[in-house]
């Protein structure tokens, strides 16, 4: 491995986790000596990377420091394109799909020019499905409010053709061929619940926002999905 690359590895390793690492860890994971490994770290807060910490307490790198695009492995580049492609061709949100074109555009862009042309002569393809759902209008407001933890008022259609209005705290959302699914938390039921989002009748995001983290719902939801 090249001293550019070692650099990279250690940068991505430190990224990924959030708590300080100690030196002998690092050079372990690296293949390196703990002598060769301080040097690196001292290369790389030349080079500006936010590393904090000290030998004998461990490194952590600090929040906000990211990694240029170019740096991804090729598996990694083919791995970005089909998703993009896949979420472009079948996630039935426009939005979505024109955020996965642009977010592809940015990346290519700033890619040397061997690996833009890999990208775009990979030869990995997703076909548009004949029987794709039509697109659901509220998929991007769904969305935003799961990023944002708000209530929502839903007119719901269920599978008996009962139109009933909820009060959700939407948490997920999961995209299957045939549906987008909602995970969220009924008020009305006192419990968790799916919708299926092309049965929404009719949508409005109340800006309040829900009292739990999204996070919590989470793992909750998780817990009781296990122990049913």
């Amino acid at each position: 491995m090249s001293r550019a690359a070692r650099l990279l590895q250690l940068l991505e390793h430190l990224r990924l986790h959030r708590m300080p690492v100690a030196g002998n860890a690092l050079a372990e994971t690296l293949g390196v000596s703990l002598r060769t490994l301080y040097r690196d770290i001292a290369t790389l807060r030349d080079q500006g990377a936010a590393i904090e910490g000290d030998p004998g307490v461990g490194y952590v790198l600090k929040p906000g420091f990211t990694l240029p695009p170019l740096m991804f492995s090729a598996d990694e580049l083919e791995a970005l394109v089909l998703g993009a492609r896949w979420v472009a061709g079948h996630s039935a949100d426009p939005e979505l799909a024109h955020a996965a074109q642009t977010a592809m555009a940015r990346i290519s862009g700033v890619l040397p020019p061997e690996l833009r042309l890999g990208i775009d002569t990979n030869g990995l393809f997703v076909p548009k499905r004949g029987d794709a759902p039509p697109p659901a209008p509220w998929l991007p407001a769904l969305r935003q409010a799961i990023r944002a933890e708000h209530a929502l008022l839903l007119d719901y259609r269920d599978e008996n053709d009962c139109v009933t209005q909820r009060r959700i705290w939407p948490f997920a959302m999961a995209f299957f061929d045939h549906a987008r699914l909602i995970a969220a938390w009924c008020e009305l039921r006192q419990d968790f619940r799916h919708f299926r989002a092309d049965r929404v009748v009719a949508l409005c995001d109340t800006g309040e926002r829900y009292p739990p983290r999204r996070h919590q719902l989470i793992q909750r939801w998780r817990e009781q999905t296990c122990m049913s």
